[in-house]
């Protein structure tokens, strides 16, 4: 073996390392404040969407519906903190009767955090945001967007698919948006045997807001919202 293997890169000094161990710490604040704050914060829904799409168009205007909807049937709502839909789904809760929740996080483009915030969490990190998201849904909600609401979507499919978080109503809302990619997961990852077929029924494709709280609604019909022993055990290791 060679042994300049067993050393360290010989341009990270001990200051570097240092400020990398450091680092572990905040990272750990971020996770602690948000499981301190949101652990009460039941039964919630996570909704994700353009912070490019502002008032004035149909999709922030369903989505503040929404989210009306669903703070006035006693979900909290949550969503990134941003502009765009994520302040509409703030602005709808903001008026409704649940809390309305802010998962805020510094950008050097497009997030400027929202007004319509009962608590606002800030983080520094997108994977522990994205965690606090995950952790305490009892939903997902997603309407249109780019590659972030892509990104949050394809997480809470894997980690439904794989069985690493809990079952729970995963909601797309805009047919004609989200219809091409329903599509595309039939006909090309199905075919090519990357998708089981029973993975096309993680999620449902709906246009009306209360079509979004009616499956939420039907799918813990007969249930209830308390999760199992097994869904509190992958609780837990999320």
């Amino acid at each position: 073996m060679n042994d300049q293997k067993r050393f360290a890169h010989p341009l990270i000094d001990d200051a570097t390392l240092t400020r990398e161990s450091w680092k572990v710490f905040q990272i750990m604040a971020e996770f602690v404040e948000g499981f301190e704050r949101l652990s009460g914060i039941r039964p919630s829904v996570s909704m994700f969407g353009s912070a490019r799409i502002g008032p004035g168009t149909p999709y922030y205007q369903l989505g503040e519906d929404i989210a009306l909807r669903l703070s006035n049937a006693g979900f909290a709502v949550v969503s990134g903190g941003g502009p765009g839909l994520m302040e509409a789904f703030n602005k709808g809760a903001f008026g409704g009767q649940a809390p309305s929740v802010g998962l805020n996080i510094s950008l050097p483009h497009e997030q400027v955090s929202n007004r319509y915030q009962d608590i606002s969490l800030y983080f520094r990190h997108f994977f522990s945001r994205k965690v606090m998201f995950v952790k305490y849904a009892s939903a997902y909600v997603v309407l249109p967007g780019g590659f972030g609401t892509l990104d949050e979507l394809a997480e809470i499919l894997t980690l439904t698919q794989t069985g690493k978080s809990k079952m729970i109503p995963i909601v797309l809302v805009g047919t004609r948006f989200w219809q091409g990619l329903a599509d595309w997961f039939r006909e090309v990852l199905l075919e090519a045997g990357t998708i089981s077929p029973e993975d096309l029924d993680l999620f449902r494709l709906v246009d009306e807001p209360h079509e979004v709280v009616d499956a939420i609604f039907k799918y813990y019909e007969g249930r209830g919202m308390t999760p199992s022993a097994d869904n509190e055990e992958k609780h837990l290791e999320l």
